[in-house]
């Protein structure tokens, strides 16, 4: 035989190799997990409580001890045929087939049954796990949901939008002074953001305070000049209020990039047909128009055109004198444009002076002394040698000339006020 440490041939009925000198081991190894095997299948076929398990395991392993003990000693005893015959035959083969065919068999069958009983075993406890774990996440999960839910009440009450809200709750209970509370405090959130000037501006509105309602935007655009969305809410204030004329007023004061952004809110002013740089001698027709669908509403006496002054429905008649026009387009939503104005003159040809008879000379006896007065004028006169005016003796009829020596002199007047040349006239008039 081989020595199983380096290999070195053995003679027959050598206890030690001579190449290593290690103790030759007749009797094979013995396995105690062999005999804990065993105990176990045995408990799982008797149905042993688990002291008797461990009793019977620990009597394996001390078995196990005592026979690898006395096995060594009966070698050394016996000599070398008894050894031999002893450890091949018994250690050979009952060892060898006892291990593989008794011990691999139950083992695997055990091994089974052991498996697939711990898998279930196992599978159960991690479904219990899961559970718990899913119960900790639900619970965890509604914690952070009530945190959060918290959180947001908390921060909607204190924030410009729960402000906003309870003024307008205020507002609707006709709680006056504390919508004022919470819509100011709004504006101190955020100044820039319109809905917190609206409600205010409505507070004021309902306590008859419309001068101060208005203000409250005015107030804040002058801060605020390129604010668009203020822009709006005072345009939408005006709308509201029914002040549609003063959107034309806000919005001519604004800048550039916000009248872009409110177009819509701008209207042309009407087109006037006469140019006003120059005077007319005539009278004249003057035709005004607007956008398709505007209205066109003016006025001749100089004051600002609204919607309740003359409708424009056709051509205005531009007599003597001066006119002044201003005029408004409203579109279809009564939003108005700015007031467009012009001033026309009409200078009508005026008389070099009147006609007067009888011309200058001698009468013998008096005559009556005659003015020619043309249409649209009035005739004044003097005999006192001073020019006539419109203060003079007025002209109504024909006057008898005075006995003696007279200076009469006349003028006419048109209707705009304008005199024309004076005539003269001479007269001795005798007494007869």
């Amino acid at each position: 035989m081989k020595c199983r440490y380096c290999g070195h041939e053995i003679s027959d009925g050598e206890l030690y190799c001579d190449n290593c000198g290690k103790e030759v081991r007749i009797v094979p190894d013995y396995n105690p997990l062999e005999d804990m095997l065993t105990a176990q299948i045995k408990i799982a076929l008797d149905g042993n409580n688990s002291q008797e398990a461990d009793d019977m395991i620990y009597d394996s392993i001390r078995n196990t001890d005592d026979r690898r003990n006395t096995g060594r000693s009966a070698v050394r005893e016996s000599g070398r045929n008894i050894a031999r015959n002893t450890g091949r035959s018994t250690g050979a083969n009952a060892g060898r087939n006892t291990g593989k065919n008794t011990g691999k068999n139950v083992s695997r069958n055990t091994g089974r049954q052991m498996s697939e009983r711990d898998r279930r075993k196992q599978a159960e406890r991690r479904k219990a796990a899961r559970r718990r774990k899913k119960k900790q996440a639900l619970a965890l999960a509604a914690s952070l949901l009530l945190l959060i839910g918290i959180v947001g009440i908390f921060a909607y009450q204190t924030s410009y939008i729960g402000a906003v809200n309870k003024g307008n709750k205020a507002l609707n209970k006709k709680d006056y002074n504390q919508a004022e509370l919470y819509f100011k405090k709004a504006i101190t959130k955020d100044e820039e953001r319109p809905d917190a000037y609206t409600g205010l501006s409505k507070v004021y509105l309902a306590q008859n305070n419309d001068d101060k309602a208005e203000s409250i935007f005015l107030d804040a655009i002058d801060k605020q000049p390129e604010n668009v969305e203020l822009y709006h809410a005072c345009i939408q204030f005006y709308i509201d209020s029914d002040q549609k004329e003063e959107i034309p007023l806000l919005l001519d004061e604004a800048k550039d990039s916000i009248t872009e952004a409110l177009s819509q809110y701008i209207i042309s002013k009407p087109k006037f047909s006469l140019d006003d740089s120059e005077t007319f001698d005539d009278v004249q027709e003057l035709t005004l128009t607007a956008k398709d669908g505007y209205t066109i509403y003016y006025t001749l006496d100089e004051k600002e055109p609204s919607i309740s002054s003359t409708k424009y429905t056709g051509p205005i008649q531009i007599g003597e004198g001066e006119t002044v026009i201003k005029a408004i387009a409203v579109d279809p939503d009564g939003i108005p444009s700015l007031s467009a104005k012009k001033s026309y003159i009409v200078e009508l040809p005026i008389e070099d002076a009147p006609a007067v008879s009888p011309s200058t000379g001698q009468y013998d006896s008096p005559v009556q002394i005659e003015i020619i007065v043309p249409d649209g004028y009035d005739a004044y006169y003097t005999m006192d040698c001073t020019d006539p005016t419109t203060a003079s003796t007025k002209y109504t009829g024909p006057i008898d000339m005075p006995v003696g020596e007279t200076i009469f002199k006349a003028i006419l007047v048109n209707s705009d006020g304008r005199s024309s040349g004076i005539t003269t006239r001479n007269y001795v008039c005798g007494g007869n």
